[in-house]
Parts: structure tokens; C-alpha cells; sequence
């Protein structure tokens, strides 16, 4: 027997089974299996895609061994569909029966053996078949992934997965040989050769330290192999082999050597879980699109960070298990950027992950257990941990809960964390120096771990820790780098960013010429220009790429500025001071650094860099005869052997704070009087005066705080010299009340405060206030008045961190001294500066904290209030409607509406005509530029603005427009056909004439406005009717900008839910029959692929047709828009290959607000990932057909689409097609698999008539026809209608009965409306008359099993409320329930049916009034003529329209008082009791509603007055006057020819009856149906 000598053999249980090297597939491993585990039949098991490429050379390599050895074996083989959903029992069945089938000839035996090659799935499934196949025959594992070699191949554990969930049915069932053929590596994915990576480091992590030192050193090395094309030969690994082979041989020892110990699982082994717990939950929610060894990596940080919390671990290990995982790439946060572009956002919310944990096989009970490391390479048991739910719930939660301290006294030592400042000025002044720098107590936070990153893509030195990472040894170059191709985000670290600007400026060319600096949206805002425009001014070649003044910057590699003079303005930053001073002694030549402006800002941070750049070799003379002036010399740093970091004095604030809000005792052991920074002053600058005790020596800092509540305010007090303390000061003197009258404490010097993470001074007034404090802002300061403790309120929604965590830590002080429990929002942004705060706050000071869950639908998704969302900017051409649209979008938001040039004409107190002309154009583009940046300044969130026309005419507007909508704001392009546009601007003279023509004008502006804005409305033609209330579009259209619109949820909680798809080549074309085929759907699809443009050349649509259609359909359609180009391949029109075209569509439709855009996953991922970051709050639909049937439902094929829409979708979409009646049953198989693995909407169906059942099955948003349009968009698709008929034959929808109660009811119309309706759209429901006086006969009618509803009328209509569990708000105002509704969500009390009271009379009324033209002017009264029951409907529904005052005229003055003093003040109510009072109104009313009886004449008085009323409006000039009739008969009352003598339009009452009854139908059904086939029910007039 030979072997290959250089394959290494790993024992596992006695037995040396394990085999790893290269290219060992083929001959090497036939020839042991035939020698060494022999047998007469092999059966070589792998998936589709493996089998093509590697089960021929196996094949060959089988029978040349066969023939060598002379020996009588077979070769079958099997494959298997790839993907998760193979691990099954309907697989593992397949299998078995394949292998017992005579076709095997013979069929396969107990000496079979089984090869499983593939990744995790196939090892895990085939060894479970191998397991209970014949009761057990020998398998082989040769694991091909990089995951299964270090994990699932090893050990034994063979599974399936149920509907229950993962790996629940298996079996220990050894392996006889692992061959580990590291070969298979070259040809795996990059992503899932990162994916195994995640167990390589877990391994290292619980078990080896070595192991995890070589895994750090060679991440560079290995990442850019492993980032290499995939390839079948040996290049893509050529230079990593050795390392490779270790590693993977590392992982596999230590799994080999704890399974031998302990195979069955009963405690040692669970150390190899370290991850999992917390990681399987993750998987369990984002899963397929977030891979295993991802989510373990997540899981592994957030189980150090566990053990640190418990105080079992170092905040050093976290920080370096997080960078070394960061370095091969793996997130290390569900809330990486790249984890929620992959999942859509998907939210994992406490609970849910929690839930998922407790099913973990691990667990004692109720009691989890999970692996704590101790330190990396060693846990903290040799077995998992059992760990309270509370401990694991703060790690998970992205708030955190801090409960007041009791009222103890105690003495505490805290240290906290290296200083940030020195941290980070240390980190690059090793990187610039020549020699070895062992760095101790580094700040382990994001900050730094953002400025190692970057100075190791910079070359600038190499970075190693030792002593478990307590201690950094940095190998500085000398100010040797090169420039980077790869991008350094920086996230929010500002420091990093104002100290590697002028670092990359040091950098040589390399591979690239430049080094791009950026950052996370928050620093994209912050200011960077002071620095810049210096080192521009000295030679440095620095674009701004986004915002000028603002990263992202790409900084040319010039190998140093210029030096010599450099003038800087250092009144905002020191830090631009600090980063020029220690880059210059690199400069060509000396530099003398003059700052500009006064007196710099935090001096005390400028004499710590100096300070320490004498630590480094370079001396920095300050001048003598220069103020504020700095002479560096040219040299180079030469590092210090050792570097000591002293704790933060920032972050030592907050402990000390602690101790003074508590009344308690703090030290920190290495702050004191010799400290470098100047927020050591703070315990005796703040802290001392407002009462504490305070020790201070060189080295140590001990306050002992007042008794509690007895804090003194500042009176003033200058924070200049420590400017991030002052939020710490600002909690404090939220509790200071003093005791000589005074409690208000002011603080002034932190005008820098204001660009830091966040505007802090602006947050911390915010922040107090909803503490019950009252602050004010200064120019430079806040003002705080001091409250008792004991009046501090509890924020509702918690604090708000804005992403800072000097906010967090800070208000987690103030929270010690609260009366209730207080919501930190961001817990985890104290990573920046303190990762353990909590956990000292836990531990150090006995604090109850518990994890907070936030209530969201996806991450970033949480409902903003008002108060939250970003005003709106309104800009257009002049005419275009900028103004109407403003106030319709006011009064939908119910937010002030500003028009920024009234606004600006306020100001300068003239007309702007007027002001051109006398101060000239450019003076006026000033002002109005000033004026929009006072603006977003002083109202950024809850307002409306219209710009002025011609505000994109200036590159700085046009900018600020530009980046505010980038960064989260919305613009709203308001654009008019360019005909209305002219011919509106040749009437208007309130502005400025244009001097030019303005056709031209557009056409200049066009590009501009589309540059500025994000969103796109088509105002309506200047028609006063429609100008009279804000039209449906705009209000959809403002709720998909705002997050509001609710179409999704709504559709979700529907039992069924439809689409109807347009096949229409022109929507205007449908405006006859659009209305009738929109009902029974939900929303509408443009198919855009089946749209004709006359214009078009090429018989693509275009844009601007396009933009025409989809405006023309919002308008016309009352209903969500899904907009659709289906292209060929997928079953449409659309060219397959048309991107660009495809691309400037989608757009569009995401400008114009779409709810649903459907995107096809065919398309390249960019171009989809350009759609998914624009989409805002549009509702993606991913979406993939197979119009030729290749795809089946029942042998995973469809799996890999599914899971890539899932990536994409906020629904998925799959069309199939069904050859057979039982595609169908395979399609809901499917779909019930899905809907238990996730929680995504899912739309399937399969195409041709047989798969119409497939249709009538599926729930959610059914794609559905009309028989009035053209053709079918799909084969066999039905209709809405269609689809309920059979759901009703089928009987789940089942028949419902409706009633109209009351007396006397016989000649009603309304069972002939309804009945009517019922059959129209297809449901199988009855409504009849119950004709009753008495409410106890009506009991068990609406409490009967099939009772669906009722109309209510006379005389039951406030009678019939106690029958009900619920009325709504609108019924008790009107006091008049006519509507009953089933809750079918909810149960009553005695019942399984929940009856809730609605009035639609009301909703008649309006609808009725709208239809026949009433106008909503600026300030419309109207009229009621009546005060009984139905006046108080009439009432309501003119109030709802927005008239007032309202007037009612009627016989009984004391009935009148009586109603009116039942409705709100806000209603303006006033009766008119005598003729003589009609001259004194004050606005003579044009809307009527008549509610008095027809079959008895007017009284005389009453008369009186209508007539007097109809005259005067006869005499004036007057809009469209409408009188409603409510009384049915005669068809022409006495009052309607009272109004119709003097020119009022009158409308009869059964048109209300028929109005109201399609809002009760809606109620009923979730359809609203066609008023005019409700009409023709009730006039008996049915064509």
C-alpha cells in the first residue's frame, strides 16, 4: 500500500481517520478507500453543481484502481439539488429508496459505503442516511467547503431539518475517514471562504493562543489569496498553502481533540459552540441571505462582550477578537452596513432572538448556557456557562434601561479607559517614527480601532499585540507609506479624520495616487475645510467628492506638503492644529504654523500634542514673538522603547459625576494634577463648586459627592479648556437648585460643541427637556435651570443618543438620580470611547440596567413622529404650483407651511421686485441662499417650505439642496406641463419678469432641479375645483416620502389581497373602465413593458411618456401603484439587455414616490444595489418568472431564487409554470416552507390554466385581470371576482349574513344595493331586511355564528350601543351608530364576535357634496337646516371638509342650542333663529344640507330665513352653490325648490343612500365597490 508521504493524519477517537493536503481527490483517496475501508459497492453521493466537475475524474481514477488492485467494487453515484432545503426528509427518503431499488442491481447492502462530497448540507444529511440506512453503514466525509472541513465533517453529527427547525433529527454516527482535500479551496467562493474562516477564529479563540497570534499576522496575506478569481488550478492559493494548511489543520486538532474527549456532547465539546448560542439565533432570523459563519462571528462578539460584561473577560481580548474578525472581513454587528444591505434590513429584536436561544440544545432547562472566554485562547469553564436571561438581554438590545441608584454611601475605584485624545496622537506618532514602541493601557475603542485600520492600509507601520492584547507593539516606517486603493471609512471617529488627512498627504504613489477618506452620514456633515484650505495652501492636492468643506476627501499621494509658512484657522478645531503639528517634521521643509482667528479653541489639546511630540524626539518651539505661532523642525520621530497611556480624563468625568449625583465616593488611581489633558480640571472646575469634596494629587482624582439634591449651580463657568466635559456638567446641573436662589446654571467656551458627533449643545436642550429642564442655547453655551431630583420626568421614548456617546454616557449619570427607570436609546455608541461603561456601571457601582428591545418593522425603519422627520423643501419653475402644493402638503402633515420668498420679503420688508430692483440680482440670490441655510438650521424636522424658482441658479443652493436630500431630507420637485407653466406666468406680476425666454429657462433648470431633488409630484391644471383640496396622489405620495404609508401592513393583515395588472398601451385610453377594473384590488400595476409611446423610435417607452403615465394613473387610480417592466426573458416586453433604459425607469418611478417597485433579481447585483440604496420608503418587490418551466417546486431549484429575493425584497415574488395539477400542490409545499423559515411576504403562483389554482390559493397580493381589459397580462389569470367565486365554492370564504334593523324598513333599497354589490364581486354573502323596534330581539342576530354585519336605521340608531363591544369616535360625536362591523381580529365579550358601531352617513354626505363640485375655499361656511339626528351627521361631515363657520336654521331654537352645545368649540356652530339675523353673518353660506322632513311643509319662521339666505347669495358673485337633500321623498321637496328659484344645484337623497352604503360595503368586505353601481341598485335604474 502506498501513500502520499505528505498528507498529515489527525487521530480522532483513537484512530488516525483525518487526512488533510492538497489534491488528494482521485487516485489518493480511492486508493485508501479500496485498501483501508474496503467494500463491494461505494456510493458517491453529491450535490448538482459538485458532480459536474468532480465526479468524472473520481469515476476514472475508481475503475484504474480497481483494475490495479484486482478487487471487485462498484461505483455508483447520486446527486442531490443544492442548498439547505435538500437537508430533508423527503431527500434522505429519495436516497434511500434510489439505493433499495432493484434498478441497483443489486440494490445496496450493509457493506455499502457512502462518500458524501460537498459542504456542510451534504455531510450533515448523507451521514444521517448513512447512519440509519440497513441500521447503519459506513460513510466517508470529504468535505469541499472550507466551513465543513473545520466543523460539521468532524464529529460525528449527522442531521435533518424539520419545519420545526434546524438539525432536530440526526445521530451520532462517526465518520470511518475525513479526507480533507485543501485543493477544493481554489474554486470556493470568496464569500464562503470567509464564511468557514468564522469557526477558524471561534477555534483559536476558546483553545489556542498561538493559533490566534498566526491568524492575526497572516489575515493580510490570506484575505488577498482568498480575494482572488475562483479557479480550478493551484493559483489562486499559491502563496498561502503553508499557511492555509495550518490553520485549517489547527481547527481540526482541536475539534478532533475535544470529540475524542467527549463525543457525545456532555460538556467539553460544548466549548466548541462558542458563538453559536447567540450566533444560531441571529441565523434562525437572517437567514439564507446572512451566511452560518457570519452570524457566528456576531455571535462571538456579542459572547465576549457577554463574559466582559460579567466581568470574566478583558475589554482588550473583545477589541481584539472584533479586528481580528474585521480583518478577514466577517461582521462583527448585525448592524454592519453590508449585514443589512444582505438581509433588507431585517430587524432582530430582543425577544424574537431570545425566544430562538431557548430552544438551544445546550441548555439546563430554562437556564442558558454559553461559552465565556476568559481570555483569548482559554474560557472561563471548560464547559458552556449558565447565564441569566437579564445579563444576555442587555448584550442583545440596542437600548439599555438604568434604574436610579438607591440611597446608599459607598467608596468605589474606577479606571477608566486610555485617553482617546492621547490614544490616537500616540497611535501615529509611532506609526510616523523610526523603531519599536510598546504601547500600554491603549484605548481598545471604535475610534482607535478605525485609526489602526487606516494606518495599516497606509503601510505606515505594522501592528502586533502581546500580553493579550494589554500591551501594542508598534514597528514604525519613518514616515514611509503609500497611498491605498482601498477606501479608509472612518465611520463618525472625527479625530481620525482631521489627523489622516495630513497623514495621507505623507503617502508615495502606489498602486494608487491617491487615498480616499470617508465616513458614515453624520460625518459626512462635519467640518473638515479649516484644515483643508491650510494644506491646499501649502502644495497638498485635496478634492472634496461629495459636499465641499466635508468627507469624503481623495488626498493625492505627494509624499509631503511643501512646508515652510502655514496659516491655519484653529477657532473651531484644535484637532487641525494637532494634525498638522505632528505630520510637519515630514514636511519638504521646516514649518512655522501660524493659527489664525484669536485665540484657538481647547489649547490645553494643542500642549498635549507638543508635550508628546517631545516624547518622540521632535521639539516644538512656540514663538516668542508671534502670537499663537509654532516652529516645528524638520526630522524625524524616534520611538520610545515603552509608552504609557493615562486613562481618559473625558470619560473619567462620568464616574466622577456618578459620585456626585449619588452623594457616594470615587477615585480615579491615574488622573491627577500632572495630568496632559484638561478635562482633569473638571472635578476641581465643576465639580468642586457645586459642592463636592474633592482630593486631587498628581496622579489620582477622589470626589466624594453632597448629600443628594443639594448640588449648587454654576453661576458661570468657562469650559474652554475641557469642552467635552460640559455635557457631563450639564446632567449635574440639571439636579443643581441651590440654596441663595439662583438654580440656574450657565456655560459658556463650547461653541465647538456644536460639530462634534452631533450638535451637542442643541441635543443636551433637547435631551433635558424631556426631563422636565428647562435650558437655553447661547452662542458659545447653554443655560440649564436646576429641578429637584424628584421632579424629573421619565422620557416617554428615552433618550436619544444621536449616535454620541458622550450623550449616552452622560445622561446615564442623570439617570441615577431620577425617580423612575430611564431608556438610553444607542447603547452600543459608547463604543467610541468606553465599550464596558454599562458593565462598570453594573459592577463598579451596583446599577440596575436591563436590555431594552425597540418596537421596529426593519432596521432604520422606526415610525419618525412629526417631531423627527426632516422638513420638507418644495422647488420648482415659478407657476409650476410650488405654493398650492405647499399649503396641500401643510394641512395633509399638519406642519407650518413657510414660502421662503414671502419669507424673505418679510425680512427685508419690501417686495422682491423691488429689492432686484435697487440692490441688484446677486444681492437677492444672497439673501435667499442665507435664508435656506437659516432654515435647515433653525427648523430641520416637521416643517413645509417652497423655495423660490430660480434658487438652483447658484452652484451653493444647488448644493446644499443637493447634499440635504443625500443625507436623509426630502425635495420635492414640483413640475407643471411647460404650456400651463407660460401661459400662468404671463399673468403673474408679483415677481420679476424673466428676461429671457422660458422655454429656455426649464431647459437651463431642468438638469439642476433634478440634480437638487429626490422626489418628483406632476401638478394639476389651475382648475378650481381641483385647486379646492389636496388631491389623493399627493397625500400617497407625501406618506411614501414621510414613512407613513401604511400599504404593506395593511395588505399583510387582509386575508386576501389582489393587483390588477394594466394591459393597456396608453392609460389614457382606459379612462372609461379604469374605475370598474380597479374594483375588488388593492393596488394597480403599470406594466410598463406593454405601455406604446408614439414618440418612441426604438419601441422602448420613454421617460417622459412614461412620467406622463404614471402621473395620469396616481390621479386617476385611488390605489397603490406596483410599477413593473417585465422584461422578455421573464414573460415581458421589455429588451432583457436594456439596463440603462431599465435603470433611468425605475428611477423615475422611485422619484414619483411608487409604493411598490417590482425588480426582477435577474438583473446584475449592482444595478440592483443602485435600486435598493435609492429606494427609500418604497416597498421592493423581488421578483422572478419562469415563463418555460425549467424550475420545479418540489426538487429545490427554485431555492437559490427564492433566496436571492429574499436579499433584495420586501416581498418575493415567484411564477412558475404548472404542467401538472400537482405543480400546484408542490408550489404551496414550498410556500408553506417558506412562510415558517420567514417572515418576508411571499407571492407564488405558477402561469398556464392549470396553475389557475395556484392563484386562488395564494392570500397575498395576487396579481389578478378585468374582463374589460385588453388581454391577460399572464396565462391564466383570473379576475379578483373570479378568485372569490372559487374561494367561496371552495368554502373559505364563507357566506355572511347582513341586515338592515329597524322600523319600519319594508320599501328600504338597501338589500338591493348590497345584494347587488355581494354578486358583483364575487362573495357569497346575503343581505335581507330584520325589521325590529326592540334591541333585545336583535341579540342572538349579531351574535349568531354567520352574522357579518348591519345597516341601522331609525329607531335603533343609539338604542342599538349597548349591544356593541366598541363605537367609534365619529358614531359618538353624531350619536348615531347606521353601521355594525365584524372584527374578525379581535373577540367580544361573551362572544367569539367583536361589533364595533361606525356612522357613514356622514361619508355619504361628503362624498356626495365632492362629486357634485363643492369647493373647499379659503374660508367656506356652510349650512345645516335641521337639528335632529341627521343635522348631527350633516355637522360632522362639513366640519370634515373644512367648513366654518356652520350654520343651522330650524324650527326649534332650543333643539338647535341643544346640538350645538354637544359639539366641540372648534366646530363655530351659530343658529340662526329669525330672519332679521341673517344680515349679520358673516360669510353667506354656498353648501346646504337639508335634514328636515319633505312630507310636511317649511314652518313659516324657518322659511323666513332660507329664503332670506338663498337671496342674499343670489346677489353676489359666488362659487357653485349645493343644496343636499337628505329626505327621500318627494323626488323634488319644497326645499329644493327654494334653492333651485335662485341658481343652487340640489341633489336628491336616495344619492346619499347610495353613498353612505358603499362605505358600510367597504366595511363590510375591505372592497370598495363602484358608486354608480350602487346608484343603479337604488334607483332601480340598473342598465
Amino acid at each position: 500500500m502506498t501513500h502520499n508521504h505528505s498528507a498529515t493524519r489527525v487521530s480522532i477517537l483513537g484512530k488516525e481517520n483525518i487526512i488533510i493536503d492538497y489534491d488528494i481527490w482521485g487516485s489518493f483517496i480511492v486508493q485508501d478507500l479500496l485498501t483501508n475501508v474496503s467494500s463491494s459497492t461505494y456510493v458517491l453521493i453529491t450535490d448538482t453543481n459538485l458532480c459536474k466537475q468532480y465526479s468524472e475524474p473520481f469515476s476514472t481514477a475508481f475503475e484504474a484502481w480497481v483494475s490495479k488492485l484486482n478487487v471487485d467494487a462498484r461505483l455508483l453515484q447520486y446527486a442531490i439539488s443544492p442548498g439547505e432545503t435538500s437537508k430533508s426528509r423527503a431527500t434522505k427518503a429519495g436516497i434511500e429508496d434510489w439505493m433499495l431499488s432493484e434498478e441497483r442491481d443489486p440494490p445496496c447492502d450493509t457493506k455499502t459505503v457512502i462518500i458524501a462530497l460537498g459542504g456542510g448540507v451534504v455531510g450533515d444529511m448523507i451521514g444521517f442516511v448513512a447512519a440509519t440506512f440497513k441500521r447503519g453503514v459506513r460513510f466517508v466525509q470529504v468535505p469541499t467547503s472550507l466551513l465543513a472541513m473545520v466543523d460539521s465533517s468532524i464529529g460525528g453529527k449527522t442531521a435533518i431539518d424539520t419545519v420545526a427547525g434546524k438539525n432536530l433529527i440526526g445521530a451520532f454516527w462517526q465518520p470511518q475517514r475525513i479526507y480533507i482535500d485543501l485543493q477544493f479551496l481554489n474554486t470556493l467562493p470568496t464569500r464562503e471562504f470567509i464564511n468557514g474562516l468564522a469557526e477558524v477564529v471561534k477555534t483559536a479563540a476558546i483553545w489556542d493562543a498561538d493559533e490566534f497570534a498566526a491568524l492575526e499576522s497572516n489575515a493580510e496575506s490570506l484575505m488577498r489569496a482568498i480575494k482572488l478569481p475562483a479557479t480550478t488550478g493551484n493559483g489562486r492559493l499559491s502563496e498561502v498553502k503553508q499557511i492555509l494548511k495550518r490553520i485549517v489543520l489547527g481547527s481540526v486538532r482541536v475539534k478532533a481533540h475535544v470529540v475524542s474527549a467527549d463525543e457525545r456532547e456532555g460538556g467539553l465539546r460544548n466549548l466548541l459552540n462558542f458563538g453559536h448560542s447567540i450566533g444560531h439565533a441571529f441565523e434562525g432570523i437572517l437567514t439564507p441571505q446572512i451566511l452560518h459563519g457570519e452570524c457566528v462571528a456576531i455571535g462571538m462578539v456579542l459572547e465576549a462582550t457577554l463574559a466582559r460584561h460579567l466581568g470574566v473577560l478583558k475589554a482588550s481580548a473583545v477589541s481584539r477578537l472584533i479586528k481580528c474578525l474585521r480583518s478577514y472581513e466577517l461582521p462583527v454587528s448585525y448592524l454592519d452596513p453590508l449585514v443589512q444591505e444582505r438581509s433588507g434590513n431585517k430587524a432582530c429584536v430582543p425577544n424574537e432572538l431570545m425566544s430562538i436561544m431557548a430552544v438551544d440544545k445546550k441548555n439546563d432547562g430554562r437556564k442558558k448556557r454559553i461559552v465565556l472566554l476568559s481570555g483569548i485562547g482559554r474560557t472561563h469553564e471548560m464547559k458552556a456557562s449558565v447565564v441569566a436571561d437579564q445579563d444576555i438581554r442587555i448584550v442583545l438590545s440596542p437600548a439599555i434601561e438604568v434604574h436610579p441608584l438607591p440611597l446608599d454611601k459607598f467608596e468605589v475605584v474606577c479606571t477608566p479607559p486610555g485617553s482617546k485624545s492621547i490614544s490616537n496622537r500616540a497611535l501615529v506618532l509611532a506609526a510616523l517614527g523610526h523603531g519599536q514602541c510598546r504601547i500600554t493601557n491603549l484605548l481598545h475603542s471604535d475610534d482607535t480601532e478605525v485609526m489602526l485600520r487606516a494606518l495599516t492600509d497606509l503601510q505606515c507601520a505594522t501592528f502586533a499585540w502581546e500580553d493579550e492584547g494589554e500591551v501594542l507593539i508598534v514597528n514604525g516606517r519613518h514616515g514611509c507609506m503609500q497611498s491605498t486603493t482601498k477606501d479608509l471609512y472612518l465611520g463618525n471617529a472625527g479625530t481620525a479624520s482631521r489627523f489622516l488627512t495630513t497623514v495621507a498627504t505623507l503617502a508615495q504613489p502606489g498602486t494608487a495616487i491617491s487615498s480616499v477618506l470617508t465616513g458614515n452620514k453624520r460625518m459626512k456633515a462635519r467640518p473638515i475645510a479649516p484644515l483643508v484650505n491650510a494644506l491646499r495652501d501649502n502644495g497638498a492636492v485635496i478634492h472634496y467628492l461629495e459636499s465641499d468643506g466635508s468627507l469624503p476627501l481623495r488626498i493625492d499621494a505627494s509624499g509631503g506638503f511643501a512646508g515652510g509658512d502655514i496659516n491655519l484657522a484653529a477657532t473651531v478645531s484644535s484637532q487641525y492644529v494637532s494634525s498638522i503639528l505632528m505630520c510637519a517634521p515630514y514636511a519638504k521643509k521646516a514649518v512655522t504654523l501660524r493659527l489664525l482667528g484669536g485665540k484657538p479653541i481647547s489649547q490645553p489639546y494643542i500642549d498635549m500634542t507638543t508635550t508628546m511630540m517631545a516624547s518622540f524626539g521632535i521639539n516644538v518651539s512656540r514663538s516668542t514673538t508671534e502670537a499663537h505661532t509654532y516652529h516645528i523642525p524638520q526630522a524625524q520621530y524616534q520611538n520610545p522603547v515603552d509608552y504609557d497611556i493615562e486613562s481618559d480624563a473625558s470619560s473619567a468625568t462620568y464616574p466622577l459625576a456618578v459620585a456626585a449625583i449619588t452623594g457616594t465616593t470615587c477615585t480615579i488611581p491615574n488622573i491627577g494634577s500632572s495630568s496632559l489633558q484638561g478635562d482633569s480640571r473638571f472635578a476641581i472646575d465643576v465639580l468642586e463648586p457645586m459642592g463636592c469634596k474633592v482630593q486631587q494629587s498628581s496622579r489620582s482624582t477622589t470626589v466624594t459627592g453632597p448629600e443628594r439634591g443639594t448640588l449648587q449651580p454654576l453661576l458661570e463657568v468657562d469650559m474652554e479648556p475641557m469642552t467635552d466635559a460640559f455635557l457631563t456638567a450639564s446632567v449635574l446641573a440639571a439636579v443643581a437648585q441651590g440654596t441663595h436662589g439662583s438654580r440656574t446654571t450657565r456655560i459658556r467656551g463650547i461653541a465647538n460643541q456644536r460639530v462634534k458627533e452631533c450638535d451637542r449643545i442643541r441635543a443636551m436642550k433637547d435631551e433635558l427637556a424631556k426631563f422636565n429642564v428647562t435650558c437655553r442655547e447661547l452662542h458659545d453655551g447653554i443655560e440649564i435651570d436646576g429641578i429637584s431630583p424628584t421632579n424629573l420626568l421619565r422620557p416617554v421614548d428615552g433618550v436619544e443618543c444621536y449616535d454620541d456617546h458622550r450623550v449616552a454616557m452622560s445622561f446615564s449619570v442623570l439617570a441615577l438620580a431620577t425617580p423612575h427607570p430611564t431608556m438610553i436609546r444607542e447603547r452600543e455608541c459608547v463604543g467610541k470611547t468606553w465599550p464596558g461603561w454599562w458593565d462598570v456601571l453594573a459592577r463598579t457601582f451596583g446599577v440596575h440596567l436591563e436590555g431594552v428591545g425597540l418596537e421596529t418593522n426593519r432596521v432604520g425603519e422606526r415610525r419618525a413622529s412629526k417631531a423627527t422627520i426632516q422638513s420638507l423643501y418644495i422647488i420648482g419653475m415659478r407657476g409650476a404650483g410650488k405654493t398650492t402644493v405647499g399649503a396641500w402638503a401643510s394641512r395633509i402633515l399638519d406642519w407650518p407651511f413657510i414660502d421662503l420668498d414671502t419669507q424673505l420679503e418679510l425680512d427685508v420688508r419690501r417686495p422682491i421686485p423691488e429689492l432686484i430692483k435697487s440692490k441688484g440680482w446677486d444681492h437677492f440670490r444672497e439673501l435667499e441662499t442665507s435664508l435656506l441655510k437659516k432654515s435647515m438650521a433653525e427648523k430641520p424636522t416637521g416643517y413645509v417650505f417652497a423655495c423660490g424658482g430660480g434658487i438652483v441658479e447658484m452652484p451653493e443652493p444647488r448644493q446644499i439642496l443637493a447634499q440635504y436630500q443625500k443625507s436623509g431630507g426630502s425635495v420635492l420637485l414640483v413640475h407643471r406641463d411647460i404650456e400651463d407653466n407660460m401661459s400662468f406666468l404671463q399673468q403673474d406680476k408679483t415677481r420679476p419678469a424673466y428676461v429671457e425666454d422660458i422655454h429656455g429657462v426649464w431647459l437651463r433648470r431642468e438638469p439642476w432641479y433634478k440634480e437638487c431633488s429626490n422626489y418628483e409630484y406632476f401638478s394639476p391644471k389651475s382648475d378650481a375645483l381641483l385647486l379646492s383640496r389636496p388631491p389623493n396622489d399627493l397625500k400617497r405620495l407625501l406618506e411614501v416620502i414621510t414613512g407613513q404609508a401604511g400599504q404593506l401592513k395593511c395588505m399583510r393583515h387582509k386575508t386576501h389581497s389582489f393587483f390588477v395588472s394594466l394591459t393597456v398601451p396608453n392609460i389614457e385610453e382606459a379612462s372609461c373602465f379604469l374605475e370598474e377594473v380597479l374594483v375588488g384590488s388593492d393596488a394597480v400595476e403599470l406594466r410598463v413593458d406593454l405601455l406604446k409611446d408614439p414618440d418612441s423610435t426604438d419601441n422602448l417607452p420613454g421617460v417622459p411618456f412614461v412620467y406622463q403615465q404614471l402621473a395620469l394613473l396616481r390621479r386617476s387610480a385611488n390605489l397603490p401603484v406596483v410599477f413593473t417592466v417585465r422584461t422578455q426573458g421573464q414573460g415581458g416586453k421589455f429588451p432583457d439587455d436594456a439596463h440603462d433604459h431599465a435603470m433611468s425607469l425605475f428611477q423615475l418611478a422611485l422619484r414619483m414616490g411608487v409604493e411598490f417597485l417590482d425588480v426582477e433579481i435577474q438583473y446584475p447585483e449592482a444595478f440592483i444595489h443602485t435600486i435598493t440604496a435609492a429606494k427609500g420608503n418604497t416597498k421592493l418587490i423581488a421578483s422572478h418568472h419562469d415563463p418555460k418551466g425549467n424550475l420545479s417546486w418540489s426538487n429545490g431549484s427554485w431555492v437559490p431564487f427564492y433566496n436571492q429575493s429574499l436579499r433584495y425584497g420586501d416581498i418575493v415574488k415567484l411564477v412558475g409554470v404548472a404542467k401538472t395539477p400537482e405543480d400546484n400542490v408542490k408550489l404551496m409545499e414550498f410556500k408553506v416552507w417558506a412562510q415558517s423559515a420567514h417572515d418576508t411576504p411571499i407571492i407564488a403562483i405558477n402561469m398556464s390554466v392549470i396553475g389557475q389554482l395556484s392563484r386562488i390559493q395564494n392570500s397575498f397580493m395576487t396579481p389578478v385581470s378585468h374582463p374589460a381589459l385588453p388581454f391577460k397580462a399572464a396565462s391564466g389569470q383570473l379576475s379578483a371576482a373570479e378568485i372569490r367565486q372559487a374561494l367561496s365554492l371552495h368554502g373559505v370564504i364563507q357566506p355572511q349574513q347582513y341586515f338592515l334593523f329597524g322600523k319600519p324598513i319594508s320599501m328600504s333599497r338597501s338589500p338591493s344595493l348590497h345584494n347587488t354589490l355581494f354578486r358583483s364581486t364575487g362573495v357569497p354573502h346575503n343581505y335581507s331586511l330584520c325589521e325590529t323596534d326592540s334591541v333585545q330581539e336583535l341579540k342572538p342576530v349579531v351574535r349568531a355564528a354567520d352574522f357579518g354585519g348591519a345597516s341601522v336605521t331609525i329607531p335603533l340608531k343609539l338604542a342599538i350601543m349597548p349591544l356593541l363591544d366598541e363605537v367609534s369616535e365619529n358614531a359618538k360625536l353624531i350619536g348615531a351608530v347606521n353601521t355594525i362591523v365584524v372584527d374578525s381580529t379581535r373577540k367580544g365579550v361573551g362572544s367569539n364576535k367583536y361589533l364595533v358601531g361606525e356612522n357613514t352617513d356622514w361619508r355619504g354626505m361628503k362624498l356626495m357634496l365632492e362629486r357634485a363640485g363643492a369647493q373647499h375655499l379659503k374660508s367656506p361656511s356652510g349650512l345645516i337646516i335641521g337639528g335632529g339626528g341627521t343635522a348631527r351627521a350633516a355637522v360632522y361631515a362639513l366640519h370634515e371638509m373644512g367648513y366654518s363657520p356652520l350654520y343651522l336654521a330650524g324650527r326649534s331654537p332650543e333643539k338647535l342650542k341643544s346640538l350645538i352645545e354637544t359639539f366641540p368649540n372648534t366646530y363655530q356652530l351659530q343658529a340662526i333663529t329669525s330672519r332679521e339675523e341673517v344680515s349679520s353673518i358673516e360669510q353667506v353660506p354656498y353648501i346646504a344640507i337639508g335634514t328636515i322632513p319633505a312630507d310636511k311643509p317649511i314652518d313659516h319662521d324657518t322659511e323666513a330665513i332660507l329664503k332670506e339666505l338663498f337671496r342674499l347669495s343670489s346677489q353676489v358673485a359666488r362659487p357653485k352653490a349645493i343644496l343636499l337633500e337628505m329626505a327621500y321623498k318627494p323626488r323634488t321637496t319644497t326645499l329644493m325648490k327654494l334653492a333651485t328659484d335662485v341658481g343652487w344645484d340640489t341633489i336628491p337623497g336616495l344619492e346619499v343612500l347610495a353613498g353612505q352604503g358603499i362605505f358600510q360595503f367597504q366595511l363590510w368586505t375591505g372592497i370598495m365597490p363602484l358608486y354608480r353601481d350602487a346608484r343603479a341598485a337604488v334607483f332601480g335604474d340598473q342598465q
